[in-house]
């Protein structure tokens, strides 16, 4: 299944013809009709692994801030206070 939300079709079964690799990842050639062919990665479809969660948390944004300034106090320190 199609779980991509933007594609166009999303939501539509289709039959896997093969499976190859392009780019080092792998990737879906399936019949949509009509005697053609879409080619899916497998991120977009039902078939990739389930997602990793949430990557931006609260908790997250605010270490990445703390380390930001951080590097930007290190920096000044550095360039003898200015900015």
């Amino acid at each position: 299944m199609v779980t991509h939300p933007f594609h166009p079709l999303a939501g539509r079964r289709l039959v896997v013809l093969f499976t190859k690799r392009r780019a080092g990842a792998v990737v879906f050639v399936c019949a949509s009709g009509a005697s053609r062919s879409v080619t899916l990665p497998r991120e977009w479809t039902d078939r990739a692994g389930e997602p990793v969660g949430h990557r931006l948390t609260a908790e997250g944004l605010s270490a990445a801030r703390a380390l930001v300034d951080a590097l930007v106090s290190c920096r000044a320190g550095a360039d003898g206070g200015g900015s």
